[in-house]
């Protein structure tokens, strides 16, 4: 089994975990932006110091950063930030299970952002599955409310729109990681992953400190004095994104996220199990595209 496999797929458990007391934090003390800034300010400092002591007992020597670098980290940093907050804002419109389902056109949109700016493409049965994962999507996308609606409010809506965006922006994301990654000429795969996370999650701190500071006062001290669970965020979200860095700078973004979609059944016993939510009949049909669109993908890599 390729390493990338497993790594993805401890990604996906960690994110679950992350997503989980996010919206914990959202539902019941901080804002949107907050509830996102707690995943930072816990994490960077800890990929910091993981970076300096992984190179100190290795005893590699810090890549120099060329200026691609951050034109990659940077705009991925940012997508990334975004990203979250589209995320944490669906919890306030359908369950856990269908906020992160919608989450999931990422894999598709990756394709397309992987093939732009890297060059990178998939195989035509890699894309076959992709699609039956958007079917699912799609399926997912139809909000609570009579059947008698016509279709384009029933798909097009609000929700439906925060999904998208979110999948957009965390596609741009991970295609920027991987670029700012393979940038990188020296260091071992865990090396460069590393550090270009801690680059990342660093900017990421000081760019959601300034706008919190600007637009939503107090919000800050808010994160601060949740620290308890504030901190599982930040540790979650440091496994996580360890591990999404390194399986980006190992495979192709496309397939990676294919993949990370297994998160769905994570997310699933979770709405089921501990958010005491009901899925009904049409979520678990999508849901279960998306797994069928999972295997294949594995298969066919």
């Amino acid at each position: 089994m390729d390493a990338w496999i497993p790594i993805t797929i401890l990604a996906a458990v960690a994110q679950t975990a992350r997503f989980g007391l996010q919206k914990q934090l959202k539902s019941t003390r901080l804002s949107t932006g907050g509830a996102t800034f707690a995943r930072f300010i816990y994490s960077s400092p800890l990929v910091v110091l993981g970076v300096l002591i992984y190179a100190n007992i290795t005893a590699q020597t810090l890549p120099s950063i060329p200026t691609l670098f951050w034109a990659y980290a940077l705009v991925g940093g940012m997508a990334q930030i975004l990203a979250t907050m589209c995320v944490v804002a669906l919890f306030e419109h359908r369950n856990f299970a269908v906020g992160i389902t919608f989450k999931k056109t990422e894999t598709l949109m990756a394709v397309f952002v992987g093939l732009l700016i890297l060059g990178e493409g998939v195989t035509w049965l890699g894309f076959g599955a992709i699609l039956i994962g958007l079917v699912g999507v799609l399926l997912l996308s139809d909000r609570p409310g009579p059947s008698a609606d016509p279709w384009h409010k029933r798909i097009v809506n609000r929700v439906a729109g925060l999904g998208l965006a979110s999948g957009l922006l965390f596609a741009c994301s991970g295609v920027g990681y991987r670029g700012a990654s393979l940038s990188l000429d020296t260091g071992d795969v865990f090396l460069r992953a590393t550090l270009t996370l801690a680059c990342v999650t660093t900017a990421q701190t000081i760019a959601m400190a300034i706008w919190l500071r600007l637009f939503e006062r107090g919000e800050i001290t808010r994160v601060l004095s949740t620290w308890r669970v504030s901190g599982l965020v930040g540790i979650t979200s440091m496994i996580g994104s360890t591990c999404w860095f390194v399986a980006f700078t190992l495979q192709t973004v496309a397939y990676v996220k294919a993949l990370g979609q297994i998160e769905l059944l994570f997310s699933l016993a979770l709405t089921m199990f501990f958010f005491k939510e009901k899925i009904s009949r049409r979520e678990i049909q999508g849901g279960g595209l998306l797994v069928v669109s999972v295997l294949v993908l594995v298969m066919v890599t």
